[in-house]
This record gives C-alpha cells, sequence and structure tokens, in this order.
C-alpha cells in the first residue's frame, strides 16, 4: 500500500469516526437531561448552560478566548453570556454539571448497551491518549480534565476529546481559507443547511449575515440567490478534506481491522444517541 492511499484512508476514517462520535458528544446540547442539569444549577435558558459548559474547560474565561475557539458565535452573542455565567455556576461546577447531564442522558439512551459501550471505549481510549494536542486548545483542555470512573462518562468524555479536537482542525481550515465566522456559515447555508439552522443559533444580525453574503458574492462563492456556486462548493469540500487531513494522523497506524472493530462498537450508541438529536441541526452533523 502507498503512502497516498494510506493517507486517503486515514482520511475515511477521520470522516467515519467523526460521524459516529459527535452524536454521543451531541447529546449534552440536545437530550433534555443535559438541559435539565444546567437549570437546576442555576443556569436559565439553553445559552448560558451552552456556553458555560462547553467554555468550562478554559476556565473562567471572557468571551474574547470563547469567540476566537467556537469562532462561529457572533461576539455579541457570547458576551451577553460570559463572563457573567461564572457569578452563577464557576467553571468547576459547571463541568460537574454538563457530565451529569450527558451521562444522565446517555443512560437512558444506551440502556442495555453495556457491553459495546465497553468495548468502545477499549477501542477510543488508546487512540485518545495518543494524541497531539499543538494548535487545538479546546481539545487539549477537554483532555487534560480528570477521566471519569463509569463507562458511560468515560465514553463521553473521549467522544468530546475528538470531536473537539476535529474541531480545532476545522478552526484551522477556515481561518486559512480566509473565512470569518460569519461568512462560513453563510456558505454552507449556501449548499445544504438552512439559514433558519444556523443564524438565530449563532447570533448573527440581518445585517451581519447579508455583508457576509455580499463578501462572499464578491468572491465568486455564491450567486445572487445565496447558492453556492461551483466554485463555493469547491470551497467548501476542500474546507472539509482539510479538516478530515487535520484529523486523520491518529489513524495513520491503525490496522483496518481495528477501525471496523471500533466502528462495530460505537455504531450501535451512536445510532441510540442521534434520537436525541434533530436533523438538520445546528452543528451540521448528519445521522450515523
Amino acid at each position: 500500500m502507498n503512502d497516498s492511499r494510506t493517507a486517503a484512508e486515514a482520511d475515511h476514517t477521520a470522516r467515519r469516526v467523526w460521524r459516529l462520535v459527535e452524536p454521543v458528544h451531541a447529546v449534552t446540547y440536545f437530550a433534555p437531561e443535559a438541559r435539565a442539569a444546567y437549570e437546576e444549577a442555576g443556569l436559565r435558558g439553553f445559552w448560558r448552560g451552552y456556553f458555560a459548559g462547553r467554555a468550562a474547560p478554559l476556565g473562567a474565561v471572557g468571551p474574547e478566548p470563547v469567540v476566537a475557539a467556537f469562532f462561529g458565535f457572533a461576539p455579541a452573542m457570547v458576551a451577553r453570556a460570559l463572563p457573567a455565567v461564572w457569578e452563577f455556576t464557576p467553571p468547576e461546577r459547571a463541568l460537574e454539571v454538563r457530565l451529569l447531564g450527558a451521562g444522565a442522558a446517555l443512560r437512558r439512551l444506551l440502556a442495555g448497551q453495556e457491553a459495546a459501550v465497553t468495548e468502545a471505549v477499549a477501542l477510543l481510549r488508546p487512540v485518545v491518549e495518543g494524541l497531539d494536542f499543538a494548535g487545538r486548545v479546546l481539545a487539549a483542555a477537554n483532555a487534560a480534565l480528570p477521566v471519569p470512573g463509569d463507562p458511560v462518562d468515560v465514553l463521553w468524555h473521549l467522544a468530546t476529546v475528538l470531536r473537539e479536537h476535529r474541531g480545532d482542525g476545522h478552526v484551522a481550515a477556515l481561518v486559512a481559507a480566509g473565512l470569518d465566522g460569519c461568512e462560513a456559515l453563510v456558505l454552507r447555508s449556501g449548499i445544504d443547511l438552512p439559514r433558519t439552522e444556523l443564524q438565530p443559533h449563532r447570533g448573527w444580525t440581518d445585517e451581519q449575515w447579508d455583508a457576509a453574503r455580499a463578501r462572499l458574492a464578491a468572491r465568486g462563492l455564491l450567486g445572487a440567490d445565496g447558492s453556492a456556486t461551483v466554485a463555493g462548493r469547491e470551497a467548501h469540500r476542500a474546507l472539509e478534506d482539510a479538516t478530515d487531513r487535520a484529523a486523520a494522523r491518529p489513524w495513520q497506524a491503525l490496522p483496518q481491522e481495528a477501525v471496523e472493530r471500533l466502528a462495530a462498537a460505537v455504531s450501535a450508541p451512536a445510532r441510540a444517541c442521534a434520537g436525541a438529536l434533530r436533523f438538520p441541526n445546528p452543528i451540521g452533523v448528519p445521522a450515523p
């Protein structure tokens, strides 16, 4: 097998694994148990819980690092939540609450799948422990947290580190492509996700959205009707390819047999967790 084939297979595996672990992580955003846990901790309203839970591994930060790391959110939206949420729930407590909520959701969704969870943890854990976190701030911050003891909680932790590892690489690809946070969403809305699933959930005003659309049109990436042009679709495909490449390194040395075992172990939990999501969704995860 030549190097180019090995690289292509690793890229494919990176995307394949993402599609499986993302629904496991995403219960923290969509499952009622997760939302209830945040509300019981004093974080009223979805977005306070979201920003507190996802930003907590970074510490009691203000909005600027979160705007940079999360990338797609309007700065004004982030500033409405941070740093004020730390007055209600400090980062240490927010971490406890997000694991409590995600774990409760997974225990409901994965009831009867204990064997699959145990095997998935056994296969994912060495991959996560071997990750390189250079340039990947969110992934590194999550990886530095104590590993939980319960297998269900461990599965969520591993899925979270992997998705943030990929997400950090995706942000790097967007920056390298010369796209800002709003432009990235507007381009995606011209391809396969409706504007209603993106703009309201990221806080951009109509004026900001329309200005980003005009900038993309000037670059030849959008047509007059807001749909992506051939060049726009090619740019998006290049972004996805770059994201896959950035996430591929952990999978380069993994034999195909191990990849198939991992996929088989995670598939059933992923499908069960997908039941807590809606499709399409603001995070762009496809059904597994």
